[in-house]
This record gives structure tokens, sequence and C-alpha cells, in this order.
């Protein structure tokens, strides 16, 4: 018992620092990133923006249906690793057979471990499997749907075909991705992703600045180049950081044979059957779940103009800055915990200890996105587009671009919780509940559908009206994937109860209180040094009041991850 409770609480504590130190790093190579695009936005017109969404729309496709489904169904790889602690937990009383009977046990466990990565890294092949066709038909295909002025945009075809194969260098890198998530290193990753991302800004700001210093079109290549430099620096900063892992450890990071000693059957003696049928479960809801995640991508390229597709793309990577810096790895790693606490017991009982462990992780992660969605309702409409005025100047400074802003100041919190609510959703459900979900998919595509005739037809919104259709989409999502966890848990005798999800109603009233105030002193119309010195004043009160009011929760969450760092470093 105290062996598993010190597995639990190992997991709890590297998932904890790991993710605080995603996120630095996310927010060092976004600062980086953040950097490289004021020198891009003031040397790339709006429809070259534009035309490079559809770039990025070609590649994010390919990539994630060639390695999502698959990346789920390695996340429900049993944790051998926790056999192994607890194995080589060896007690004091002096036996020398009670010693090597452990330390048998712990060769037994480290072999288990190791033949777990080997199954990992054999399927993370199939990634790459899928992703030589899919790239080339995804190519293939837009070719012939493309509008002519996409089509012709200087280099476009060299740069369709870098970025096809750039997404393949990047799947190459899916084995040593699988083992760096089932071992929790985050650390490495960290390194990695971070590496990757200050060269692909720098390789595109270079190629950017050189074109206009020179007076060449170069259309979308900066962009092509620059994703070509993420994915070799990616594979390479991979090789050099996990090779001597498996070295070590008695694993290989090429498709070899896995023993089957453990009862698994595994087809062609390589891919573990019950990962296949999981994977293939996810594969089919992966479709659908694309549609809806990118049905506004799909949409502006289809019915609006580049120039209106260049001002989304704008207002949504920086808009959406917080989500890819914060919420992001949150769900990365929360997802990977839920996976390894959920595989406690065996699938019909999960542990209990564990069972109760994940829905703490949950509950507190639901706390501090409600505090983050406070925040941004109140504050981020107004101060969203003064900040990037001042950094992107006047060429996309219009009444479209700060309206657009301000409403996915309201869409970021609907990302967080559906991104947490789906990661426990795709770490517990199993095949029959995963098709389950992708029926109710299905339906939530046709309200998607539904919402982005009545808001941009009938409505005639635009850009907004996508925004607004996305915020129905993903409330449906949350619903469903809510009353999941609510069933799931229920069923192992736990409730989950709304209360308990939910900030306090003072909080809630501070927050209604503080939004009539910055409406009705109408800051967002205020330009003057006046204004804006009032609305930051306004602002850091406001944040400190609902400080005060959650303290107790900050204060209670502060001293449990000091705890769980102390808990890591004496390991």
């Amino acid at each position: 018992m105290a062996s598993k409770r010190r597995s639990i609480d190992g997991i709890l504590a590297s998932s904890a620092s790991g993710t605080s130190l995603l996120v630095l790093i996310q927010i060092f190579s976004k600062g980086v990133t953040f950097a490289a695009n004021q020198v891009l936005l003031r040397n790339i017109s709006p429809t070259t923006l534009g035309i490079s969404m559809h770039l990025d729309l070609y590649s994010v496709t390919a990539l994630y249906f060639s390695r999502e489904s698959i990346r789920i169904a390695i996340q429900r790889q049993p944790p051998d690793d926790l056999t192994t602690k607890e194995a080589v937990s060896v007690s004091d009383n002096g036996q020398a057979s009670e010693l090597k009977h452990q330390a048998r046990d712990a060769d037994a466990a480290l072999a288990s471990k190791n033949r777990a990565s080997q199954v990992i890294v054999n399927m993370s092949y199939v990634c790459l499997g899928l992703g030589f066709p899919l790239v080339y038909l995804l190519a293939t295909s837009y070719l012939h749907v493309a509008q002519n002025e996409v089509t012709e945009c200087p280099f476009f075809g060299e740069s369709l075909l870098i970025m096809g194969l750039a997404s393949l260098l990047e799947l190459a890198t899916e084995p040593f991705f699988a083992v760096v998530q089932q071992r929790m290193l985050y650390r490495t990753r960290a390194l990695v992703e971070m590496i990757a991302a200050i060269i692909k800004s720098l390789l595109t700001c270079a190629v950017a600045v050189w074109a206009s210093h020179v007076g060449r079109e170069v259309g979308v290549l900066p962009m092509a180049l620059g994703y070509l430099g993420y994915s070799l620096a990616l594979m390479s900063s991979y090789l050099v950081t996990m090779l001597p892992v498996s070295r070590q450890e008695n694993f290989s990071f090429c498709l070899v044979p896995v023993d089957s000693s453990d009862g698994t059957h595994y087809l062609a003696s390589r891919f573990s059957q019950p990962l296949v049928s999981l994977g293939a479960s996810a594969f089919f809801q992966s479709v659908v779940k694309h549609i809806l995640t990118q049905g506004d991508s799909m949409i502006l390229a289809a019915m609006s103009s580049l120039e209106d597709q260049g001002v989304y793309t704008f207002a949504s990577n920086y808009g959406g800055l917080i989500a890819r810096i914060i919420f992001q790895p949150v769900e990365d790693s929360s997802r990977n915990l839920f996976s390894k606490l959920l595989a406690f017991g065996n699938n019909s009982k999960p542990d209990p200890e564990a069972l109760a462990a994940a829905k703490a992780h949950l509950i507190d992660i639901i706390h501090v996105y409600w505090i983050l969605t406070i925040l941004a309702f109140v504050l981020g409409p107004t101060f969203l587009p003064l900040i990037l005025h001042l950094l992107t100047g006047s060429r996309w400074a219009s009444p479209k671009v700060d309206s657009l802003l301000s409403v996915y100041c309201y869409y970021i919190a609907f990302l967080a919780f559906n991104g947490i609510t789906e990661a426990f959703v795709s770490s517990a459900a199993d095949s029959r509940e995963l098709r389950r979900q992708t029926i109710w998919m299905s339906f939530f595509s046709a309200c998607f559908a539904a919402a982005a005739f009545f808001f941009l037809n009938v409505g005639g919104l635009g850009a907004n009206g996508l925004v607004w259709t996305n915020i129905v989409n993903m409330s449906l999502r949350i619903t469903w994937s809510y009353f999941f966890i609510k069933s799931y848990f229920g069923r192992h005798g736990i409730s989950l109860n709304l209360s308990e999800i939910s900030l306090g109603y003072h909080t809630y009233g501070a927050a209604m209180v503080m939004l009539s105030v910055m409406h009705a002193a109408q800051y967002r119309q205020g330009t003057g040094l006046s204004g804006l010195i009032k609305a930051i004043g306004s602002g850091i009160v406001f944040t400190a009041v609902i400080f005060y009011l959650e303290r107790n929760f900050i204060i209670k969450k502060y001293m449990a991850i000091r705890g769980m760092r102390s808990l890591q470093g004496s390991n």
C-alpha cells in the first residue's frame, strides 16, 4: 500500500514539475516566436498571411490524422515503470533470500518496462505509415481545389512540397516523443521543442527579411522553410538526447519484434493488438473531431476572401497565444497523468486511490481555469486590442480586428475547458465509449454547420460569427465530456458535482461588477494615455480582488506543489 502511494505521489510530482517546465519553455519559445512575428507582419501582407493559413491547415491535417489516434492509444499502455519502482523498494529486514527475491523482481520489472517502451516505439511507426499516403493525397487534392490566387502565389508549389516533407520528418520523431511521454521526460521534451521553435522563428524571419531587403517576392516560402528547419531541429535534438536512453535501457528505436511473454498478442510480432484496436476506434473519431476543430479554417478557406482569412489568422494567432502557452502543455501532461493513474488496478475497476488522485487533479485544473476565465472575460476585450496595437503597428489596426480579438477572449475559456475534459475522456474511455463519442461528435458537426449558417449567412457576422460558431461547438463538447466524466466516476463509487468544479458566488459577483464598470467606462473606446492608465489600474485592482477571494485555494495548491517538489527532490 505504501509503495503504491509512493508511486502515485511520484507520478503527481513528475506531472506537476513537468507541466511547470513545459509552460515556462512555452513562454520562452513563444516569446521568441512572437518577436519574430513582429518582423514578419511588417514584411508580409494580409493576403500572404491568409495563404500561409492554407499551408498550416494542410500540415495540421496531415499530422493530426497520422498521429493523434496513435498517441491516444499509446498513452493507454500500462505504466510498467511503476512496477519497477515498487520492486526496487527493498526492505531493511536484512535477509539475503528476501534481497535476492526482490532483485529478481526488479530485473523482471525492468524488462517489462523496456518491453513497454518497445511496444510504443513500434506503434509510433504506424504514424509514419499513415503519413506518407495522407501527405500525398492531401497535397494533390488541395492543388485541384485551391483558388487561382493561391496557386499563383510565388513559390507556392515549392512551399507545399517543403511542408509535406517537413510533416513526414516530424512524424518520424514520433517514436522518440512516445518514449518521452511514457517516461515523463518533460525536461527533454521542453528542451527539444524550445530549440526547434527558436530555429523555426529565426529561419522564417531571416528569409522574409532577406527577400524584403533584395526586393524579391517569395510568397509563403519563408513559412515553409521555417517549418522544415523546425522538423530538422526536432529530429536532430531527439537523436542526440534519446539514443543514449535506448542504449542504456536496452530497447531500440527501430521497428523490431516484441517479446510476447506478457500474454499480449502482437500483429506481425511488432504491433500490440489491443493498442491497434483502440487506435482504430480513435482514428474514426479523429476524423469528426478534426472537422470540428479545424472547421473554422475550412469555412474561411471556402467562403472568405484571402484578406479576411489573414485578419482571422492574425486574431486567432494572437488571441489564442495563452491557449498555446498554458492550456496545451497542461492538457498534454494531464492526459498522460490521467492515463497512468487510471491504469492502476484493471480496466473494469481502477484503483480507488489513483482514481481519487485523478479526480483531484481534474478539479484543481478546472478551478484554475475558472480564475483565468474570469480574468479573460473581464479584462481581455479591453487589453488585448491595446497591446497588439502597440506591438504590430498601424498596419493591422482596424475596428474589425479589435472586435474579433474581443470576441476571441470569450472563446479562449471554452478552449481551455474543452481541452482538459477531453483529455480525461481520451484517457478513460474504452473502444466502445470512443465509438459512442464519435456518434455524438457527428451530431455536433451538424450543429456546427447549422450555427455557421446562422451566424454567417443569417447574422452576417463574418469572422466574428465563426468565433461564436466555435463557442457553440465547444459548449456542446464540454457538456458531453462533463456527463461522461460524472458517469465514469459514478460507476466507480465517486461523486462529481458542479459545486466541486465551480468558484464561490462572491468571485462571480465581483466579476459581474467589474464587467459592468469596464463596459460603462467604455475603456475600449479610449485611446488616450489617461484612459489607458485607468484601464491598467482597474485591471490590477480586479486581479488582486480575485486572487484575494480565491486565496484559500491558491495557498493550498501552492503548498501542495512545494510538497511535491520536495518529494521529487528526495527521490
